[in-house]
């Protein structure tokens, strides 16, 4: 088994520890909004994706793999000497969090994720989306970091985010490794799908949905036809919702995650 790379903070003092993985471009910033309110109940533990923040970014292609990010959550699991936790994840982060849920039920107490198409895309998504991602890397091998700047994920575009978080999140930004990225785009973003295993989830999950992100809704209705122990809330806001509306996010995520504890 290979070392623990991903970079990560732990926040609070009591109760389990909660995994929190963001998405691609994002970073730890992803959750400022959150992490007071969470720490009431539990121990959040806030990573970075590699290639992201103050992650590395290695040359072995398998650690970008979803199986990669199973496995580095499960190292650090085991560093943290969690027997049980709970996790949420974000966007691709979500993709990553509901996998491992899958693999390891029996170590995750609860699970929360928010708008993830790569999570529940459909049969075809590898073959669509990986000329996108290789032409993404061409651009981050040609232009370095320009490319982050440029590219329409970059968190200086969000607009529905608050501010502090916003610049916290640019600031971040500047961290972003663009091989890393790129390599998260070729290696991590075309297998990250699991619609095809949702049926079989024995994790009690939560679903908090942006109702903005319009091309999300067929997504959410397919989880809700397909997942068991799945339930659903949705608030007014894109696809950040935690960190675009943190005063409905945080108040429904407590509440889920309490009755598990």
């Amino acid at each position: 088994m290979t070392e623990r790379l991903l970079h990560y903070d732990v926040h609070g003092s009591r109760g389990p520890y909660l995994l929190m993985v963001h998405g691609i471009l994002s970073s730890r910033a992803q959750w400022i909004d959150n992490i007071t309110a969470l720490s009431e109940f539990c121990r959040p533990v806030v990573v970075e994706l590699l290639g992201h923040g103050r992650s590395p970014s290695p040359e072995d292609a398998s650690l970008y793999t979803p199986d990669g990010y199973v496995q580095q959550f499960e190292l650090l699991r085991n560093e943290l000497g969690a027997d049980r936790w709970l996790i949420c994840g974000a966007s691709l982060g979500g993709a990553l969090t509901l996998r491992y849920a899958l693999d390891y039920p029996e170590r995750v107490i609860a699970q929360v994720f928010t708008n993830s198409m790569s999570a529940l895309a459909a049969p075809g998504w590898r073959e669509a989306v990986l000329p996108l991602m290789q032409a993404q890397a061409e651009r981050m091998r040609r232009d370095g970091r320009s490319a982050i700047e440029d590219h329409p994920l970059n968190p200086a575009r969000a607009s529905r985010i608050p501010a502090p978080v916003r610049d916290a999140l640019v600031a971040d930004s500047r961290l972003h490794d663009p091989m890393g990225v790129a390599l998260t785009g070729l290696l991590t973003v075309p297998d990250s799908s699991v619609r095809e295993r949702v049926a079989s989830n024995r994790v009690p999950t939560l679903l908090v949905a942006g109702e903005r992100e319009e091309r999300f809704r067929e997504y959410r209705l397919y989880a809700e036809e397909h997942m068991p122990h799945l339930t659903v809330v949705a608030f007014d806001a894109g696809h950040a919702v935690n960190a675009e509306v943190p005063a409905d996010f945080n108040p429904a995520v407590t509440q889920f995650f309490s009755a598990f504890l």
